[in-house]
């Protein structure tokens, strides 16, 4: 806890307040805007929010079309925010053809032409005809995405963006515009020559690879990635081809893409996890699982892009729109495992995996509205609670040391250490797994007080049954403990075991109730094995218990013991002398 910096549990929305989140839904079709799709709405973002149910995260509805999600104060409410309203449609589709978008163009001379190709790695270039003088812009360096994907096994490699390597230069002429440019991930580009024309409005029209469908050649030529409002969702039907824009990368460019119909269904993802890329070193990533028809259609569409040139043999991972990583397929990849990687964080790799697992929002979502809760209860009913814990436990003590003596120190000692185990999970699970300790789980807590002393009291009774019977101290202890062992363990099985129900079952703040319960009963297990039973085994050894002092709470005297077997033996002729 202390190597960590987590020092303090996480409170919950009642206790310490938080986040209320207002989430608007939207769709072309008013249809859409029904129950049904509202309530697996809330399913899925209460899910997002709240996958361990432990966090105390709230999520409910609010007229027709707007959800409420409250989260308990320690979180990030930007990625809050950003996380439930995202709505996570993942789809695979085929790149078509792609350019870099956003760049400048620059005005030249009257009447300018030139005509020539780029080749990969060289520098194209055109020669200027008499009397011309006027040069087009040159572009330098690679780029590429920030998030590259690439499957199990390598088969699906790193793409090699739309980049340039060396300078593309071009000197007018009468005859042609210019349009030699740079080549993009090693494949020729170039415009042939026409007639006189006005000058280009976009250099990225003349730096497109592959080949654009008809029916998106005015909206591919429009697009415009730098622009924000135009970096949306432009997906309307997964049948059709469709454009969508990449992230910026490390220089950044943010390049178009111009792609087919939907090859692979995120709804067909059947795990998503964020891991460690322990082969490349590169860091956090994303590793999907398809399920059976996934595979299937995963399969078949890596096999059919590897025979294709480039770019038309990338293949876009899009999500909500926006393409993460349009990596090149080598080979068919078999197995039904994919794995998305790039230059992730590790709240990026773990956010994009958590919404993945639990599949896309039914509707669109907008967060109209963002403000701070206070506490529901407030710091009264914690401090209320946490003086009953502390009265419980003072009963405990008390009990312990009138009862037992010299044996209720270890009891004490027992609770001390079980309650320093309970607060330091509680502090590292806020941090962990987003537990949130609110009322009921503070009242879990103080129910297990009383599991942790009723396992004591077994033990000690125990060994007082073995002292009564006339056995030595030391081994009593050893003869106590595979009884008491059992009863112990049955004991906390019960108690395990009615937490986990109440868990699975319940919702809502019972939930932390019954997981407070689980943790400290699978804890009381623990000490009692881990410390208790070994501090009593050394205890027997010091002469202060082992002689049975009157203080010790094992004088054999004040628990009636009988005397031993041998020293009741008699033999008949002592017993005459005795009897004359």
């Amino acid at each position: 806890m202390f190597g960590t910096g987590h020092t303090k549990p996480r409170l919950g929305i009642d206790l310490a307040g938080g986040t209320s989140i207002t989430l608007s839904a939207k769709s072309t079709d008013p249809k859409a805007i029904n129950k049904s799709n509202m309530d697996i709405a809330t399913g899925i973002i209460e899910q997002r929010v709240n996958g361990m149910g432990v966090s105390e995260a709230e999520v409910q509805t609010q007229g027709d079309r707007n959800i409420i999600v409250n989260i308990p104060k320690g979180g990030d409410k930007q990625n809050a925010a950003d996380q439930v309203g995202t709505t996570a449609k993942l789809y695979f589709r085929p790149v078509l053809a792609l350019a870099p978008s956003g760049l400048q163009a620059q005005t030249p001379s009257p009447a300018p032409s030139a005509s020539g190709s780029a080749a990969p790695g060289a520098s194209p270039s055109a020669s200027p005809s008499a009397g011309s003088t006027a040069a087009a812009p040159a572009a330098t360096g690679t780029a590429s995405p920030t998030k590259q994907g690439r499957p199990v096994g390598e088969a699906l490699a790193l793409d090699a963006s739309p980049s340039a390597t060396g300078t593309a230069s071009t000197a007018p002429s009468a005859t042609a515009p210019a349009a030699a440019t740079p080549a993009a991930s090693g494949s020729a580009a170039a415009t042939p020559s026409a007639a006189a024309a006005p000058v280009t409005p976009d250099p990225a029209a003349a730096m497109t690879t592959g080949t654009v469908p008809p029916e998106l050649a005015a909206e591919f030529a429009g697009l415009d990635c730098s622009k924000p409002e135009q970096r949306k969702n432009h997906q309307t039907d997964e049948g059709k081809p469709t454009v969508a824009c990449t992230q910026k990368d490390e220089r950044g460019i943010y390049y178009k893409l111009a792609l087919g119909p939907v090859a692979v269904n995120g709804s067909d993802v059947s795990k998503a996890q964020a891991t460690i890329d322990t082969q490349q070193g590169a860091g956090w990533q994303v590793s999907l699982q398809f399920n059976g028809k996934g595979t299937d259609a995963f399969t078949a569409v890596t096999g059919k892009l590897a025979t294709q040139p480039d770019p038309t043999n990338q293949f876009a991972i899009v999500l909500d729109g926006q393409v993460v990583s349009h990596p090149y397929v080598r080979s068919a990849i078999p197995g039904g495992s994919a794995v998305i990687s790039g230059s992730f964080k590790q709240e990026e790799a773990q956010n994009l995996a958590n919404v993945l697992s639990f599949g896309a929002l039914p509707l669109e979502f907008t967060t109209d509205d963002v403000t701070t809760v206070s506490p529901q209860l407030g710091g009264d009913q914690l401090e209320a609670g946490l003086i009953a814990g502390a009265i419980g436990m003072l009963l405990v003590v008390v009990y312990s040391l009138v009862y037992y003596r010299g044996l209720g120190l270890v009891s004490i000692a027992g609770l001390i250490v079980s309650a320093a185990l309970t607060y330091s999970i509680m502090s590292l699970l806020g941090a962990g797994i987003g537990f949130a300790l609110n009322l009921p789980a503070v009242c879990g807590a103080i129910v297990a007080i009383g599991i942790t002393a009723d396992s004591f009291i077994v033990y000690f009774e125990r060994i007082r049954d073995e002292v009564r019977e006339g056995a030595p101290l030391r081994p009593a202890v050893q003869r106590a403990w595979p009884r008491a062992r059992r009863t112990i363990l049955v004991s906390d099985f019960v108690s395990f075991l009615c937490a986990a129900v109440l868990y699975l079952v319940s919702v809502g703040k019972v939930q932390g109730f019954a997981f407070t319960l689980g943790l400290t009963t699978a804890l009381d297990v623990v000490v009692i094995f881990l410390f208790t039973k070994p501090l009593i085994t050394l205890l027997a050894r010091r002469k202060f218990f082992s002689d049975g002092h009157p203080w010790s709470g094992l004088d054999p005297k004040r628990l009636g013991a009988r005397p031993p077997l041998r020293s009741s033996r008699r033999t008949p002729s002592s017993t005459a002398v005795k009897g004359a």
